[in-house]
């Protein structure tokens, strides 16, 4: 159909949508585990003993929801866009083995293991022209 042939003019947009779109949701996933200070970064961090790693977890919890969080904003603004998401994925990856480690299967690891793969794709196609990285 012709409407939509049309539409691949617009590719730029929608990487736009899809960044803000995004963004906003990391950014409420985020932002309440910021707010949570360092006993909840504590708890957050715990996570990374999926991967054998039970030293600091104040700062890898810390991380995580700055990755979550200002990772949002800084993906809807299209700011240092391809380290951002190497952080998402990173992120991502360890919600999905948390989620493995606690029993809940591919359903409960589905949402993370998902945003991870778009995560991942974005780092190849790059933020886009509406973006301040843009080039």
């Amino acid at each position: 159909m012709a409407v939509f042939e049309s539409l691949g003019k617009y590719r730029n947009t929608g990487l736009l949508i899809l960044r803000v779109g995004l963004g906003i949701m990391m950014m409420v996933h985020g932002l309440p585990k910021i707010m949570g200070g360092p006993s909840g970064w504590e708890g957050l961090g715990g996570s990374m003993k999926v991967v054998g790693i039970d030293f600091l977890p104040t700062i890898w919890g810390f991380l995580a929801a700055i990755s979550e969080g200002l990772g949002g904003f800084l993906l809807i603004l299209g700011l240092f866009f391809r380290p951002v998401n190497m952080m998402l994925v990173c992120t991502m990856i360890i919600a999905a083995l948390v989620h493995f480690a606690k029993g809940d299967g591919i359903n409960g690891a589905s949402h993370a293991i998902e945003l991870g793969i778009v995560f991942l794709g974005l780092i190849f196609i790059g933020p886009g022209k509406y973006s301040v990285d843009r080039k």
